[in-house]
């Protein structure tokens, strides 16, 4: 009877440490696979972000997908002349925009190079149906810009110190201290329509190590994104920090109405230029507005938007990929090609 007591209370135990052991690594890399302690904020194999995916529609964006784009980020940190430091963080932060589903995100880092490609397609060196007509750049209702500001990782403690500097990926190395990495950027949220600045914040990322490590002196062959970068301390305070720049623009943009345009008026019925592609739905109802002569400051010469007329209401009757059809059911005026449109 005692024997069977004792092997009773040493079941107990098994499963209670097998409990914890299940608990504690408990999270699953969405990327690599591999898994990781419970407490864990970052992959310890590939350095992905652990923590829960920005819940966007928790946070009211709805509606169709608003077009963003990017420009690159200036390199305000003390890695002087590394021009790759912003390019690249605006790449990222481009990247996981486009992953969250919710922006419908344009080219504009490389726009210089976009323009001169339709400059090309003009000649006859090119076959102009492989690339966008000159003009046809689709435009973009908001910018993000900024400026990455702090960009650091220190090392506190002894032990060895083991580098290597001749690899092409700029001076790596190994240490058995203490490292605290520190990521900051402003971002900026501009009204392309005025120009004017909606909003902007500070954005930070932090993250620390302990025991052996690996460290870096920036080289753009070791770049942002890079699996080698991702596993660092610095890749991965960057890592949060573009997740906490995705989360603040989503939010920021919630309170922006959506903007779209007639594309044709067909009696009745309207095209708009806007799709499943930027989830439009049917049903869906819009206002349309006319809008007047554009205003601008006579000092400053920006301009001050335009004076807008409600014209009708319409509701999506079918949706195609890039371009919806609509009914007109309320009238007060005229509706015209590159009228405007809101969500109801």
């Amino acid at each position: 009877m005692r024997a069977t007591k004792k092997v009773g209370i040493c079941l107990v135990f098994i499963f209670f440490f097998v409990g914890i052991a299940s608990v504690a690594w408990a999270l699953k890399c969405p990327v690599c696979g591999a898994n990781n302690k419970s407490s864990s904020k970052f992959c310890s194999e590939c350095g992905e972000s652990l923590c829960p995916k920005i819940q966007l529609d928790a946070i009211g964006l709805k509606g169709p997908k608003k077009t963003v784009g990017v420009l690159s980020f200036e390199n305000k940190t003390s890695f002087k002349g590394r021009v790759a430091l912003g390019d690249d963080f605006s790449n990222q932060l481009t990247e996981s925009l486009m992953k969250s589903g919710q922006f419908t995100v344009v080219a504009r880092q490389d726009l210089s190079a976009v323009i001169t490609e339709q400059d090309l397609a003009a000649t006859d060196r090119f076959a102009k149906s492989e690339v966008a007509k000159k003009g046809n750049l689709v435009p973009a209702q908001i910018i993000i810009k900024g400026a990455v500001t702090e960009f650091e990782s220190k090392a506190k403690g002894g032990g060895t110190d083991i580098r290597f500097g001749d690899f092409g990926i700029g001076d790596f190395g190994i240490s058995g201290k203490t490292e605290n990495a520190h990521v900051a950027v402003i971002v900026y949220i501009i009204d392309t329509a005025t120009g004017q600045i909606l909003d902007s914040q500070r954005i930070e990322g932090s993250a620390k190590s302990g025991g052996l490590g690996f460290d870096y002196a920036y080289d753009s062959k070791f770049g942002l994104g890079t699996s080698g970068f991702n596993k660092t301390p610095l890749g991965k305070a960057t890592q949060e920090a573009i997740n906490e720049a995705v989360n603040y623009i989503a939010k920021r943009l919630a309170d922006v109405p959506w903007e779209g345009r007639i594309a044709k008026v067909d009696g009745a019925t309207v095209f708009i230029n806007s799709g499943s592609s930027t989830n439009i739905k049917e049903s869906d109802m819009f206002t349309v507005y006319g809008e007047g002569e554009t205003l601008t400051d006579p000092v400053t010469g920006m301009s001050l938007g335009s004076e807008k007329t409600k014209v009708a209401k319409v509701i999506v009757t079918e949706v195609q990929e890039n371009f919806s059809k609509a009914k007109i059911i309320e009238s007060t005026g005229a509706v015209k090609r590159g009228d405007l449109l809101t969500l109801e």
